[in-house]
């Protein structure tokens, strides 16, 4: 059954309208469809506070890319695929907070072999020598999350980028400074 709110105007009204700046339109639009939105994004996610960030992130996402709605009366289909494709995208955000950071790694590599201020100025070269092959953007945004301990919304706020792309370039920046550091760590064994 499709939702339907006082007003009663159909979804493709209400489209036309807010794709011309009517704001009163597109609120209608989110609270016809919150409820739902909602449902898609529990059912993707099952944790709340997740489902709610990926609605929220979804209405903004649906009003920045209205104009991409081909068909206006189906809104409510084009708002949905929108939700699941979100809650995707936060499901593999938190596996990817999951793993650990490059902070964690650095300090448990120094514990697992301690071989004093030589073993650590020789990690610390390495890291450095890393962390030179990543763009600057993802050499600030692996830099003030992992070391500092930004989150990612500030980090976004910080650098004027998407949060979106923040955990994009995190994510790439922590996958390349693994494989240099492991490829470093390897070398030293060899040598050795």
């Amino acid at each position: 059954m499709r939702p339907v709110d006082v007003g009663g105007e159909t979804d493709a009204r209400l489209v036309r309208r807010a794709r011309e700046g009517d704001r009163d339109a597109y609120e209608r639009l989110v609270r016809r469809y919150l409820k739902t939105a909602y449902a898609v994004a529990l059912a993707e996610l099952g944790d709340q506070r997740d489902a709610e960030d990926a609605v929220q992130d979804s209405f903004i996402t649906a009003l920045e890319r209205l104009d991409d709605c081909r068909d206006p009366a189906a809104f409510a289909g084009w708002l949905r695929r929108i939700v699941r494709n979100r809650a995707r995208s936060v499901r593999r955000r938190e596996r990817v907070r999951e793993t650990e950071s490059l902070a964690s790694a650095i300090s448990a590599s120094s514990k697992r072999d301690p071989g004093g201020d030589l073993e650590r100025s020789e990690i610390r070269r390495q890291l450095e020598t890393a962390l030179r092959t990543l763009t600057e953007v993802q050499r600030r945004v692996v830099l003030m999350h992992d070391l500092e301990g930004y989150r990612h919304r500030e980090i976004a706020v910080e650098l004027d980028i998407p949060e979106g792309t923040v955990r994009s370039h995190l994510f790439f920046a922590r996958r390349a400074l693994r494989t240099q550091l492991g490829d470093a760590g390897h070398r030293g064994h060899d040598d050795g």
